[in-house]
């Protein structure tokens, strides 16, 4: 990946971050997974557009900063990235506490931001999200004792509805080595993500406040806080679509790559920019 060097309101951050291919471009956000839009990459769906995927502060080779990191943070610097490459204008779109940094970004920075795409937002103020964290007790129970392997497995099990033995095979089939590297960096998780999203506010008010056009993406066979999520995307915000992934759950990129790359490239074509040209300003640093 490519580093650039991104001034932030606060801070200095050096941010990881990749950019395949030409034409409208569409930032992806991930969550616990650094790489885990990667898979997408290489979807002919998704072929006419300019992808970029990053790292966020914390992760991999990003900036580690201590917390609090909050929702708002990554938002500022998700926009800091589309200003260091000379985008105005962007299709964003993110999974989980990536989709929550989406729609944060859509609110506070108007103006970068086309569409959205919003794969299973996670919002944990919502009443079902006490059943999943208390399911999670044994995975924060590990990862407080030490034991981040386990914290990591137990966590990613529970999200993604799957024993460990499947959802492993999932995870090092479409992005080998991104446990490891959850692993690594489970201090950023448990320790500046997971409370960031906690203490992240998104109700019916501000989500009116999103005027862009949104895709709400749930696979079929999630766990019910994210069904939740979705039905309270489709009723605040004044303009979703809503897409249902056959044969996944909160791992739906992963599992139906091809499906979910479909879905999104056809919500791009109904909502285009009006002139992809007036979204790029000369490119500060290298693409691949």
């Amino acid at each position: 990946m490519d580093t650039a060097r991104l001034e932030t309101v606060d801070d200095n951050v050096e941010l990881e971050y990749e950019v395949t291919g030409s034409g409208e471009p569409v930032l992806f956000i991930s969550p616990v997974l650094a790489d885990g839009f990667a898979p997408l990459r290489d979807e002919p769906a998704l072929a006419d557009y300019r992808l970029i995927t990053y790292h966020k502060r914390g992760w991999v080779g990003s900036t580690h900063t201590p917390p609090p990191v909050t929702v708002a943070d990554h938002a500022a610097d998700a926009a800091a990235l589309l200003d260091h490459l000379g985008i105005g204008r962007a299709h964003v779109a993110g999974h989980s506490s990536g989709a929550a940094i989406a729609l944060e970004l859509a609110l506070a920075r108007p103006s970068h931001v086309h569409s959205l795409v919003l794969l299973e937002p996670s919002l944990l103020s919502v009443p079902s999200a006490a059943k999943l964290l208390g399911a999670a007790t044994p995975a924060f129970e590990a990862y407080a004792d030490g034991d981040h392997e386990s914290a990591v497995a137990g966590f990613l099990s529970v999200v993604s509805g799957l024993d460990w033995a499947r959802c492993r095979a999932v995870l090092d089939d479409r992005i080998p080595g991104a446990v490891e590297s959850a692993v690594q960096d489970a201090d950023t998780f448990f320790g500046v993500e997971l409370p960031a999203l906690g203490d992240w506010a998104f109700a019916a008010a501000r989500a009116a406040g999103v005027t862009q056009p949104a895709l709400s993406v749930v696979g079929a066979d999630t766990e019910p806080l994210w069904v939740e999520v979705a039905e309270r995307l489709s009723a605040w915000m004044p303009d979703v679509d809503e897409c249902t992934i056959d044969g996944a759950g909160h791992l739906l990129h992963l599992q139906q790559p091809a499906a979910v790359a479909a879905a999104i490239g056809a919500f791009l074509r109904r909502h285009p920019m009006e002139d992809a040209r007036s979204s790029r300003r000369p490119l500060a640093g290298r693409s691949t």
